[in-house]
C-alpha cells in the first residue's frame, strides 16, 4: 500500500529534513576551515543528534506504510523520487545509530594534522552521511546514481585525508576505480531493468515485464556492481587497502555503514524491481558469499596489522550477509516462504549487529592508534591496564564479532545457521547437495572468526607491553568514550532482545513479498524461529545459567576451602621471569592457520644467511586474486593504451583526417 504525503510533518519529509540537515552541518564545517576545535565540538556533536533523530524516526516510522513523494529537483523532465518504506527504515535506522557513536567519537578523535583541512573532513564526513541516506530514500535510477556517486565520492576523499602519504593516495586510487566499475553495472541493471520504457523510476521497473534472460542479466549485473561496493570476493581488493589508509571513524562509517548500502541495493533489485525471482539466482550470491566469508576470515587470522584485520574480517561478515541473500532467494524461488523469511530476518538482523560490532572495533583500534602511534599488534601488548575504557569496549566487540552470546552476533549467525538446517527437501537435487556443505562452511567460518577475536584482543590488550613506548599510552577521552560505549550498549541490547526486535523485521519480509508468516508463539524472553521446529534461543535464560553456575562455584570454593587458596606469581615454565619477548606474537598466532590454509596466500619467505649478524626469518603474506587477476588486467590495459597511443600525434591535420574518415564511415553505414 502507496500513502501520498497530506501534510509536510510524514516520516519521508521528515527523514529527508534530516537529511538536509546532515548536508547543511557540512556546509557550516566550510565557515571556520581551519578550526579543529570548531569542528570537533560543535558540528559532529550536532551530526551525532541528527543521527539519533533518523534512527529514532525509522524505528517509529517502521510499523507504519510505504510513502512515496516527487520533489522539485533534478532535471526538467526528470524529477527526483524518493521512498519510504520498511526495508528502508531498516537500513535509515542502522545509519542513523552507527552514526551517533561514530560522529561522537570523531568529536574527540580529529585533530588539526590530519593532513586535510578540519573544515574539509567535516563537509566529506557529513556529505558522505547524507548521502548514504539519499540513496536508501532514492526511488528512481537518477536519484540513486547520483547519491551513490556522491557517496563514493565524498568516501573517496575521506579515505585520502592524509594525501600526504603515497600508499593513501594508492589506497584512495584502488577504491575509486573499483567503486566506478560497480558503478557502472549498476547503471546498465537498471537500463536493462526498465525494459524498453525508457521510464526510470523504480515503479516502472516494477511493472517492467521482463524475460527470464534479460532478467537474469540485470539480477548477475547488479550483483557484480553491489558486490563490488561490498567488497565480495574477488571485487574484494581494495577493502583491505581503503579502511586502514582512511581515519578510523571513517573507516567505522565505511565498514559498519557503507557496505551495508550495497546489501540493501541487492535486497532492493532482487526481491523488489525484479521480484519474480528464480532459484538459481541465488546460487551465485549464496556460492560467493560461503567463500568470501572462508576467504576473509583467513586472510584476517593471517594479519599482523590491526586495521588490516578488522577489514578482511568485514570482507567475511559481507560473505555470511551475501550467504544468507542467496538462501532466501533459493527458498522463495521454490515457494519455501517461511524458510525465505527466516533467511531475509538473518540477513537483516546480522546486518544491524555487524554495523554495531565492526564500528566499535574499529574505533578502538584509532583509539589505539592515537594513544600509540602503532597499527602493528607486534608492537602492542597490555594495554588493558593504560586503556582500561577502550579495552574493555573492546572486549565486548570481540566477542559479538566472534558469535558467543549473549551478544548479538551469535543470534544472527544462530537463525542462518537454522535457515541451512531446517530445510526439509528442496525440489532441487544440487541444491540439496549444497546446503549442508554450505552450513558446515558457516560453522567453520563462525570458529575461525573467535579464533581471530582472540588474537586481536590478545595481542593488543593482554600480556607485556612489547615497546617501552606503550607505557605512556593514555586512555580514550570523554567523547571518545562516550560513542565507543554507545556502540557497545548496541551490541548488548541487540543481543539481549531478539525476541523483540526479529517481529519489526518481518514487515520487511512483507514489504518483499516473500510472505507474512506470522511468527512462532514463544515467552517474551524466548526466540523461536519456526513454529514447527524443536529449536529456541533465550540470551536471558542463558545469563541466568552462567550467573547460578557462577555464583555456585564461588559458594562451593568458599565453604570447602576458605582460607586454603594462597597466591603465588604465574609459572614461568622454569625460565626464572617472563619478559614481553616470550609473548606470543600476532604472526606466531597466524602461523597454523597459514599452514593449514597455504593456498589460499601468495607467501614469499626471507630466509636468514648463515653470514648475518642479526639473522631474520620474514614472510610476506600476498593476494593471489591481486597477482593472478588484477596485475595482468591493468597490464592488458595499460599495453593497450600504449598499442593506441600513436593516435595522438599531435598534429592538427592528422585529428582532421580522423574526423574526415569517422564522418565517411557513419554515412556509409547510415546509406
Amino acid at each position: 500500500m502507496i500513502a501520498a504525503p497530506s501534510a509536510l510533518d510524514t516520516p519521508l519529509d521528515l527523514a529527508l529534513a534530516l537529511l538536509g540537515a546532515w548536508v547543511l552541518i557540512g556546509l557550516a564545517c566550510l565557515l571556520r576551515p581551519g578550526d579543529a576545535r570548531w569542528l570537533c565540538r560543535v558540528m559532529f556533536p550536532a551530526g551525532a543528534a541528527v543521527g539519533a533523530a533518523l534512527a529514532l524516526l525509522a524505528a517509529v516510522s517502521l510499523q507504519l506504510p510505504a510513502q512515496q513523494q516527487v520533489l522539485p529537483l533534478g532535471l526538467p523532465d526528470l524529477p527526483l523520487h524518493v521512498r519510504r518504506d520498511a526495508l528502508t527504515d531498516v537500513f535509515l535506522l542502522l545509519l542513523g545509530a552507527c552514526s551517533v557513536g561514530i560522529s561522537l567519537f570523531a568529536s574527540g578523535y580529529f585533530r588539526r594534522d590530519q593532513g586535510a583541512p578540519p573544515g574539509l573532513v567535516g563537509l566529506q564526513y557529513h556529505l558522505f552521511l547524507a548521502s548514504m541516506g539519499f540513496v536508501l530514500l532514492a526511488d528512481d535510477a537518477y536519484g540513486f546514481m547520483l547519491a551513490w556517486e556522491t557517496m563514493a565520492l565524498s568516501s573517496y576523499f575521506l579515505v585520502t585525508t592524509d594525501h600526504r602519504v603515497e600508499a593513501t593516495r594508492e589506497a584512495g586510487f584502488l577504491y575509486l576505480l573499483i567503486a566506478h566499475v560497480g558503478a557502472i553495472a549498476i547503471l546498465l541493471s537498471f537500463g536493462v531493468m526498465q525494459g524498453g520504457s525508457w521510464r526510470f523510476t523504480f515503479d516502472a521497473m516494477r511493472a517492467a515485464q521482463l524475460s527470464p534472460g534479460w532478467a537474469a542479466a540485470a539480477f548477475l549485473l547488479a550483483l557484480f556492481g553491489f558486490g563490488a561496493k561490498a567488497g565480495l570476493v574477488p571485487l574484494h581488493v581494495w577493502l583491505p587497502e581503503a579502511h586502514p589508509a582512511a581515519p578510523s571513524p571513517v573507516s567505522a562509517l565505511m565498514s559498519g555503514v557503507m557496505l551495508k548500502t550495497a546489501l540493501y541495493g541487492m535486497l532492493r533489485v532482487a526481491f523488489d524491481l525484479i521480484g519474480d525471482a528464480r532459484w538459481w539466482w541465488g546460487l551465485a550470491p549464496l556460492s560467493m558469499g560461503l567463500f568470501s566469508a572462508v576467504y576473509g576470515v583467513v586472510f584476517a587470522a593471517a594479519q599482523s596489522d590491526m586495521k588490516r584485520l578488522l577489514a578482511y574480517s568485514s570482507i567475511e561478515n559481507i560473505g555470511i550477509l551475501f550467504t544468507g541473500l542467496g538462501l532466501a532467494l533459493v527458498f522463495q524461488g521454490v515457494g519455501m516462504s517461511a524458510l525465505a523469511t527466516l533467511a531475509l530476518l538473518a540477513v537483516l538482523y546480522h546486518a544491524l549487529n555487524h554495523a554495531f560490532m565492526k564500528s566499535l572495533l574499529f574505533l578502538a583500534s584509532g583509539a589505539v592508534l592515537h594513544a600509540t602511534g602503532e597499527r602493528n599488534m607486534g608492537r602492542l601488548g597490555g594495554l588493558i591496564h593504560r586503556m582500561p575504557w577502550v579495552a574493555w569496549s573492546a572486549l565486548i566487540g570481540a566477542l559479538a564479532l566472534a558469535g558467543l552470546p549473549p551478544l548479538n552476533g551469535f543470534v544472527s549467525e544462530w537463525l542462518l545457521l537454522q535457515a541451512f538446517l531446517f530445510a526439509p527437501q528442496v525440489p532441487r537435487t544440487f541444491v540439496n547437495m549444497l546446503l549442508p556443505m554450505g552450513a558446515a562452511l558457516l560453522v567453520m567460518a563462525a570458529a575461525l572468526a573467535a579464533y581471530v577475536m582472540v588474537k586481536f584482543f590478545g595481542v593488543v590488550f593482554l600480556g607485556q607491553p612489547r615497546a617501552a613506548s606503550l607505557r605512556d599510552a593514555h586512555d580514550a577521552g570523554p567523547m571518545e568514550r562516550l560513542g565507543l560505549w554507545w556502540l557497545a550498549a548496541g551490541c548488548v541490547l541487540l543481543g539481549l532482545l531478539p525476541a523483540q526486535i526479529l517481529p519489526a523485521l518481518r514487515r520487511v519480509s512483507a514489504a518483499l513479498h516473500l510472505g507474512t508468516a506470522a511468527p512462532a508463539a514463544a515467552p517474551w524472553w524466548s526466540l523461536v524461529p519456526l513454529a514447527d521446529r524443536q529449536a529456541s534461543y533465550s540470551p536471558l535464560v542463558f545469563l541466568a545459567s552462567v550467573a547460578a553456575v557462577v555464583s555456585l562455584t564461588i559458594l562451593v570454593v568458599r565453604t570447602l576451602y576458605h582460607r586454603r587458596v594462597r597466591r603465588t606469581a604465574a609459572w614461568d615454565c622454569g625460565f626464572g621471569g617472563l619478559t614481553a619477548r616470550m609473548q606470543d606474537t600476532a604472526e606466531g598466532f597466524g602461523q597454523p592457520i597459514r599452514h593449514i590454509f597455504q593456498p589460499f596466500f601468495a607467501m614469499r619467505r626471507e630466509l636468514p644467511s648463515a653470514f648475518d649478524t642479526a639473522p631474520r626469518y620474514r614472510v610476506w603474506i600476498g593476494d593471489r586474486w591481486w597477482r593472478g587477476l588484477y596485475l595482468p588486467l591493468g597490464g592488458a590495459v595499460r599495453g593497450l593504451a600504449n598499442a593506441v597511443a600513436w593516435l595522438q600525434q599531435g598534429r592538427i591535420a592528422v585529428y582532421l583526417l580522423y574526423s574526415f574518415v569517422t564522418l565517411l564511415m557513419l554515412l556509409a553505414c547510415v546509406l
